[in-house]
């Protein structure tokens, strides 16, 4: 009998897991990989699964809309192929329709789900033939705000309590933007090890390796690839380089860490803001990271190791309870957030997330700043971090922190000690970095250095 090509039965597997809540994209692609002995099919696997859910409002529309019947009365398995084969179909031009129909229909019937077989053909192929006139709400004319919201959370695939937000606090042109920014491919970008390597050295040696990269915008450490397979090289095993994203790097260079510092991540792992820091201190200093989680600090070992510096120090504690008095200089909080400024990256997370869950967050995010701000001596800074587009998270845990600390000032970052090109673009008038889709073509990350006063002005009565 005929089986499904092999990288469309593991998007099958690995979206299965995702949208069952087994597993987040992450570990159900790494998972799916394991039953594939072809690197193309390695990656087809994860276009298809992460386009799918790029793309899985829109999708649902189109499978309601032509299928005549509520998703929940359709089988999870059923569903799920039947989602795979919509979004090769509209967004794969290179796969034949024909194909991906038949494969469709064959994994119907592994899934036991035989009976659903001539329903899965006849939706798909009426995909394929109305693929140019979609039942989708089409892009408004005219200024209304109903109209706007069906366009940009159906067609444009983003839950609509969050595109609510974004036209509300954006606009219309600026929302659009960045909804078209979450549904692009996300390119592969690189930091380079500056403990090792100068980011020409790096771009030459990548170039003899068959690599092709450009200089990012605003990081001086980051790299795009264009061309060819970084990770396969020798240089990936030496640690010349780790990939990072641009906002994410722009972070770890704003927190201003400085040779000879002592300076604490406290929610480090994986550890790309630990050893980019770690580049910037020179390997001079005392840098302690860590995180709860065994699992984590073990990844974070790995990401040190194969940075090769020797100033980091990892211990495992809970950031909320840190082990320590006031003796750091520089205090990072990376602070864990709902991830929904990654969704160009991580799309499952729109799904996943509710503004329902956004005050929990901020109050955890508030108790790991309190407990930050402990640690750090006079004339210190804490630095607060978040990849979240939403204000809750951010300013409003800012501002509510400076409100009850008046012995903590914000000192926004200069261009002249982070390295960032045109930083003062990517800052907020009170000084805070805000990075977002359609200002500067970034994920939405934030962060705020709050520095310690040496001697209390004016404090605050009681």
């Amino acid at each position: 009998m005929k089986q499904a090509a092999p990288a469309r039965r593991a998007a099958y597997a690995a979206l299965r897991a995702v949208t069952s809540n087994r597993h987040d994209l992450p570990d159900a692609l790494a998972r799916a990989r394991t039953r594939l002995v072809d690197e193309r099919d390695a990656a087809l696997t994860a276009e298809i699964t992460t386009g799918t859910l790029r793309w899985l409002g829109a999708i649902d529309a189109v499978i309601v809309a032509f299928g005549r019947r509520p998703l929940p009365r359709l089988d999870p398995e059923v569903l799920d192929i039947l989602r795979l084969g919509a979004y090769q179909i509209l967004h794969l031009d290179r796969v034949p329709a024909r194909a991906v129909v038949d494969d469709a229909v064959e994994m119907t019937r592994e899934a036991h789900k035989g009976s659903a077989s001539p329903f899965v053909n006849a939706l798909l192929r009426r995909i394929e033939r109305e693929r140019e006139r979609l039942p989708l709400p089409a892009r408004p004319a005219a200024p209304d705000r109903e109209a706007a919201l069906d366009y940009l959370s159906v067609s444009c695939s983003h839950p609509r309590w969050l595109v609510e937000r974004w036209l509300d606090r954006e606009g219309f042109d600026a929302a659009e933007a960045w909804v078209r920014f979450d549904n692009s491919a996300a390119p592969l970008t690189l930091r380079v090890n500056t403990l090792a390597i100068t980011r020409d050295e790096l771009t030459a040696r990548l170039a003899v390796a068959g690599v092709a990269v450009t200089p990012t915008r605003y990081s001086p450490d980051g790299l795009v690839v264009s061309g060819g397979h970084p990770l396969s090289t020798a240089l990936h095993d030496q640690g010349a380089f780790f990939v990072q994203d641009e906002a994410s790097q722009i972070v770890a260079l704003v927190a201003g860490a400085r040779p000879h510092e002592r300076v604490l991540d406290a929610c480090a792992s994986p550890g790309g803001k630990t050893v980019a820091m770690a580049g910037r201190m020179g390997d001079c200093g005392l840098l302690v990271a860590g995180d709860v989680r065994a699992r984590r600090v073990e990844l974070l070992e790995r990401t040190v190791a194969r940075s090769g510096a020797t100033s980091v120090r990892i211990v495992r504690f809970d950031a909320e309870a840190l082990p320590f008095g006031p003796v750091f200089d520089r205090v990072l909080v990376d602070a864990p957030c709902s991830g929904l400024g990654t969704l160009r990256r991580d799309p499952e997370i729109r799904w996943r997330r509710s503004a329902a869950e956004l005050p929990d967050l901020a109050a955890r995010q508030r108790r790991l700043l309190e407990r930050a701000a402990t640690v750090v001596t006079p004339g210190g800074c804490v630095i607060y971090a978040t990849c979240s587009s939403e204000p809750e998270e951010n300013e409003d845990v800012v501002r509510g922190f400076l409100l009850d600390h008046a012995e903590f000032e914000i000192e926004p970052p200069r261009e002249a000690d982070t390295g960032v090109a045109a930083l003062a673009t990517l800052l907020t008038p009170e000084g805070f970095l805000r990075t977002t889709p359609p200002r500067h073509g970034l994920e939405a990350f934030f962060a705020a250095a709050l520095r310690r006063r040496r001697y209390l002005v004016n404090p605050k009565p009681l």
